[in-house]
């Protein structure tokens, strides 16, 4: 119940008023002046409450009933198919239709057809696995060095310090360079696992993936399937070989598609919002000092919205795990 900011009756005081006159015999007159308010809307509330009892006390819709200038079900249902099917403009439809354009817009916007690009968008087809290791994503995400202070992206400027120099082929290259987040997130649970390593070659990758599968089976999980994406590292052959000697599935996502791999690019993003750059560092050795914390915030306490706004160690069997770290 939403009371405008001038309201005289509270559904509280509309209570007290109907009981003092039908329970405790007061006039209207006289309970009306108590309350503060007309006889006539004391009337009112009395009438409602003798007929409906406290139900009647609550505020009611002032829409109308029924309105005979609305468009009718079946001319929305009609504009809504112009639009899927022929793809028309609004303006080509109000046209078509004899109606106003500023009707019609409305009507597409209402139901969520107000820009036709998004019609063409592929739908989106949500998954996730029914127990904790079935499928686990991996990634890498390149993050830039710091040297020397924070970068562009905090000072606002156009250019940063990077010392470069000339290889003995001739190439100019960077001193400060990149680091690598490797990224290993559980399906069911979104239980992640992140190592910040030095490049992503596939003996690197593979490494991770070893000390990734250690430390979900630290927690209970049997990793039964891997998902990557097309990069080289995960393309190679010593990748495969390593996924066969440790006895679980790789799979890869289909080319130009990186939604098939949702969970980590999601997580990526969160990654780099809470962690990444949550925080003006001073050196990549302070960054990297930063994520444990942060992972075990995110592991153990921070809400995921996906699985009911428990954190990821909430669906993992018996729920042993600490929550917290000091």
């Amino acid at each position: 119940m939403d009371l405008h900011a001038n309201a005289a009756l509270s559904l509280n005081r509309r209570r007290l008023l109907a009981g003092r006159v039908v329970e405790e015999g007061w006039t209207l007159t006289k309970a009306a002046e108590a309350a503060e308010v007309s006889v006539r809307t004391a009337r009112k509330w009395v009438r409602r409450f003798q007929a409906e009892g406290e139900v009647g006390l609550r505020d009611r819709s002032s829409r109308p009933r029924r309105c005979p200038l609305a468009v009718p079900p079946e001319r929305v249902a009609l504009i809504g198919l112009l639009r899927r099917a022929a793809r028309m403009t609004g303006a080509e439809i109000a046209e078509v239709l004899s109606m106003p354009l500023k009707t019609v817009q409305g009507i597409l916007t209402r139901s969520g057809q107000g820009k036709r690009w998004r019609l063409d968008r592929a739908q989106v087809i949500r998954y996730e696995r029914h127990r904790p290791g079935e499928l686990v994503h991996i990634d890498v995400k390149k993050l830039g060095r710091i040297e020397r202070g924070a970068g562009k992206r905090i000072t606002g400027g156009s250019s940063h310090y990077n010392r470069t120099f000339t290889d003995r082929e001739g190439r100019r290259r960077n001193t400060v360079g990149w680091e690598f987040c490797h990224i290993a997130i559980d399906d069911y649970s979104r239980l992640a696992y992140v190592e910040l390593l030095e490049d992503e070659r596939a003996i690197t990758a593979i490494g991770f993936l070893r000390r990734a599968i250690a430390h979900f089976n630290g927690h209970g999980i049997e990793v039964e399937r891997v998902m990557t994406d097309n990069g080289a590292p995960y393309v190679s052959k010593a990748h495969a070989i390593a996924c066969l000697a440790l006895g679980i599935k790789h799979l890869r996502t289909r080319p130009r598609r990186p939604q098939t791999n949702g969970k980590a690019e999601r997580f990526i993003r969160t990654m780099l919002d809470g962690w990444a750059y949550g925080r003006i560092y001073a050196s990549s050795a302070e960054r990297k000092a930063a994520l444990d914390p942060w992972l075990n915030f995110y592991n153990h306490r921070r809400p995921h919205g996906a699985i009911g706004h428990q954190p990821p160690t909430t669906r993992l069997a018996g729920n042993n795990l600490p929550r917290s770290y000091t």
